[in-house]
């Protein structure tokens, strides 16, 4: 059980048998009566967002979660084939298990995941990848407009705005966070 007065941005919590997370919370104490919480919850199953109030000292259900290594095999369909590093067991996800995190996961990267009551509901990724351009427009010449972008498809299947002097076959940096261009490799 956690107590409401150790609340942290982040922390992970279950109310009602469903898995929250803190986006961020507030003390304040009313004109009378007892200090309260005020919280902004993220479900992690759906992805909604809402707010409760909690009683200070009010206690919370802490949620059956372990974050596990696991490897990205292949893709089958739409969805994703992990293998556990140390059991080598294979697991199915969904693609919206995944999200866009799916988008920067190459066959064979290993990836941090999120098991709630051993099923996988998020992916942690690194904050950059590397990943190579299959597919862009070539850049044309004596066009050197300063910032002036192109998108570009990735080895893995998503887009990103790219530089003009990036080619076919490049290796480049991609912030998994934003889906920005950070650099060539």
């Amino acid at each position: 059980m956690i107590s409401t007065k150790d609340f942290r941005n982040g922390m992970k919590v279950e109310i009602d048998g469903k898995p929250f997370e803190i986006i961020d919370f507030q003390h304040f104490k009313p004109g009378k009566g007892g200090a309260m919480i005020r919280t902004k919850l993220r479900q992690m199953l759906t992805g909604q967002v809402l707010d409760k109030t909690f009683r200070s000292g009010e206690k919370v259900k802490k949620p059956d979660m372990a974050v596990v290594a696991m490897q990205f095999i292949y893709k089958e369909g739409t969805d994703f084939v992990f293998m556990d590093l140390e059991s080598y067991e294979q697991m199915i996800v969904p693609s919206d298990n995944v999200g866009k995190a799916g988008g920067y996961l190459k066959e064979g990267d290993t990836a941090k995941v999120l098991l709630y009551n051993n099923e996988l509901i998020g992916v942690d990724l690194p904050a950059n990848v590397n990943l190579t351009v299959t597919q862009t427009d070539p850049g044309v010449q004596g066009d050197r407009v300063s910032n002036a972008t192109k998108p570009a498809t990735m080895e893995t299947g998503i887009q990103v705005n790219v530089p003009l002097f990036i080619n076919e076959g490049d290796l480049i940096k991609v912030d998994t966070r934003s889906g920005e261009y950070l650099g060539r490799e």
